[in-house]
């Protein structure tokens, strides 16, 4: 009976453009790096959960460019790999469903005409000449964001797929 490698099971070089779980690779870039510039090309206000927002697309962007390149040199040969796979990505589709409500939640505000102000110790009602730029610009980002989210559950499940048959 042949044994099952790690070699068999997780694709390196240029053959993890052609496997189901890693293709998700581009996309993942893409729109983590949409959210990273919709959100950072408009004033992160409310600072708290929008910094959240903001390092969530960061970590995740950078850790899945080092995870691709990973991937792509092919240092992916020991059999712990696709259970950190699965582990990474799991985290990220907590982490982007978690800052993906706050920036949702957040958007809605601004869509009421509201704000959070910290030092007040509440929600106030806000109104300026820029807001409807910001307020499409974080539509675009939720929009992004929910995808960017979509699109990790998806590698993350098709990753725990591929460690279970390994």
């Amino acid at each position: 009976m042949a044994s099952t490698t790690s070699a068999d099971v997780l694709p390196t070089g240029g053959r993890i453009f052609t496997s189901i779980p890693d293709v998700f690779f581009i996309p993942e870039f893409v729109f983590g790096g949409l959210v990273w510039i919709l959100v950072a090309s408009t004033r992160v206000y409310p600072d708290n959960p929008l910094g959240w927002v903001m390092f969530v697309s960061v970590f995740c962007f950078v850790a899945t460019t080092l995870w691709f390149f990973i991937f792509l040199c092919g240092a992916n040969g020991s059999s712990i790999w696709p259970s950190l796979d699965v582990g990474y990505h799991f985290v990220a589709v907590v982490f982007y469903l978690s800052a993906s409500v706050d920036l949702a939640y957040i958007t809605v505000l601004k869509g009421w005409g509201l704000t959070i102000v910290p030092g007040v110790g509440g929600i106030v009602q806000t109104l300026t000449g820029d807001a409807l730029k910001v307020y499409r610009l974080d539509i675009a980002a939720v929009v992004m964001s929910y995808v960017a989210t979509l699109l990790y559950f998806l590698h993350a499940i098709f990753s725990a797929i591929r460690w279970k048959r390994s």
